[in-house]
């Protein structure tokens, strides 16, 4: 068994280092710069060349011209790399099901051990859910200590309070995260895609049944539109609170039996709502672990509001759980330092029915 490469931890004593401190993916583009031109004869004005890092040259944006392309070699290129990406997720080690805070923290966890596949099924065209605002479509992401010490990991920068912090614009977080994640080739985000219903095999969940969002949105004005289906050893569900694709991963196992009920979120208590998001995070039944917004509805516990801290902290605590599940070095049992991989205990094809403990 190859030795993990993950390297996270659910304690450490750098308060600048985040709680799951993986290594960073460096960057392979730097910023661009604008260099001035030397006035020739005909003119005497300074012309400004663009230069970027991957280009051997410099361009001039007075005579930029295109290289040529057949309009069929565009199309080819966008469908066979999708067409690839379907078979190769077709069967994966971990589904993530809606790309908001909880998701996109999540996958971004997971994506650290190379050696885990990763899909994220995002029904809008635009991931992120509500993380590109704060409260009140207003710009500010407050973020309770110490869950900063992700954003330390990310290389966001903030306002530091004594007890929080503030990001000056939501979307710098989500606009970060995703594309730090998104350059790992491990992990295939699938957007404009909804999770229809899940796979379920003996008591277990194995997968979920998909199809283009917008196909799922007209079910009812066109005839039959069959779906796709892709197979996971686990399935994590953050879908947040209830509303038109919300918290669809536990309403849907309420509605085949598996669980008894979707009592709702509570009214808002910040200090309370956080803290129970972390800790009920779990496997919710076998093969499905729930994150997020989505724990507050399956308990009933208090929502939080406009503080995103829990949803980070929740979607890492879950791959760590899924990872605990595929038999992969975890932060959950400790053994994130361990040498040697546990064995093969893939949780999906278990024929245990015991559920990992959060």
């Amino acid at each position: 068994m190859a030795t993990s490469t993950l390297t996270s931890s659910l304690v450490t004593s750098n308060p600048k280092t985040s709680s799951f401190h993986g290594t960073p993916i460096p960057s392979r583009i730097t910023s661009i710069k604008s260099i001035p031109q030397q006035n020739n004869n005909n003119n005497n004005t300074n012309n400004n060349i663009i230069s970027m890092s991957l280009s051997t040259q410099s361009y001039d944006l007075n005579s930029f011209k295109f290289q040529p392309i057949k309009e069929s070699t565009v199309s080819r290129e966008m469908t066979r790399r999708y067409m690839t990406d379907m078979i190769t997720y077709a069967d994966t080690d971990v589904i993530v099901v809606g790309a908001g805070s909880a998701g996109l923290s999540c996958a971004y966890e997971l994506s650290k051990n190379p050696n885990i596949s990763v899909a994220i099924i995002e029904q809008s065209v635009s991931p992120g859910g509500g993380a590109w605002l704060g409260g009140q479509l207003f710009s500010a992401m407050v973020v309770r200590k110490p869950a900063h010490r992700f954003l330390d990991e990310l290389e966001i920068e903030y306002d530091e309070q004594e007890d929080y912090v503030v990001i000056k614009h939501a979307a710098l977080f989500t606009s970060t995260i995703m594309s730090k994640l998104l350059a790992r080739p491990n992990v295939k985000l699938f957007n404009a895609v909804a999770a229809e219903d899940l796979i379920v095999k003996g008591g277990r969940v194995g997968g979920v049944v998909t199809n283009w969002a917008l196909v799922s949105m007209n079910h009812d004005t066109q005839s039959c539109m069959d779906p796709n289906v892709m197979e996971a050893k686990v399935v994590v569900s953050s879908c947040g609170h209830d509303g038109p694709f919300g918290a669809t991963g536990v309403k849907r196992l309420r509605s085949i039996g598996m669980i008894e009920s979707v009592p709702g979120m509570k009214a808002l208590d910040m200090n309370a709502a956080e803290d129970a998001i972390v800790k009920l995070t779990r496997e919710i039944v076998p093969g499905m672990i729930v994150t997020g917004m989505e724990v507050a509805e399956i308990d009933g516990s208090p929502r939080m509001g406009p503080t995103f801290g829990a949803m980070m902290i929740s979607g890492q605590k879950a791959a760590h759980l899924a990872l605990k599940a595929l038999g992969k070095n975890n932060a959950i049992d400790g053994t994130y330092e361990v040498g040697v991989e546990a064995p093969d205990l893939v949780l999906a094809s278990a024929e245990t029915q015991d559920i990992v403990d959060a």
